[in-house]
């Protein structure tokens, strides 16, 4: 079974997340759509109000699930046996960050990919 995993801290959930999310249900066997805790951002919505959104906003897609997560994202997708970290790219601007943080990725989890999608 390939399995993705879609992060991020949906701080609202937004319908560009849930772009992505849709279209990379469509390409992986199963998403798991990550919900950060950050302990240094200040959240507007509570960790159960965001999975809750989450879990509604994805409720039709059968292959689509939620889980909130602490520590290092790729730590987290190598205990939910992911091989693929899915990202979204708005414009050129995220690219350089999204791309320092692949290489990362890369170092700490060789086997991890990134896949982006447009936005």
């Amino acid at each position: 079974m390939r399995t993705a995993v879609c992060p991020g801290s949906f701080d609202p959930v937004t319908y560009g997340h849930l772009d992505i999310i849709k279209r990379g249900a469509k390409l992986f066997d199963k998403v798991i759509v990550a919900v950060a805790v950050n302990p240094g951002k200040t959240a507007f919505f509570s960790m159960e109000e965001r999975l809750e959104m989450i879990k509604t906003a994805v409720a039709d897609y059968e292959n689509v699930s939620v889980a909130s997560f602490e520590g290092l994202l790729t730590d987290f997708a190598i205990r939910s046996g992911a091989i693929a970290i899915i990202r979204g790219l708005r414009a050129m601007t995220d690219f350089e960050y999204e791309f320092q943080m692949s290489l990362i990725n890369k170092h700490l989890q060789p086997d991890i990919e990134t896949v982006y999608l447009m936005t």
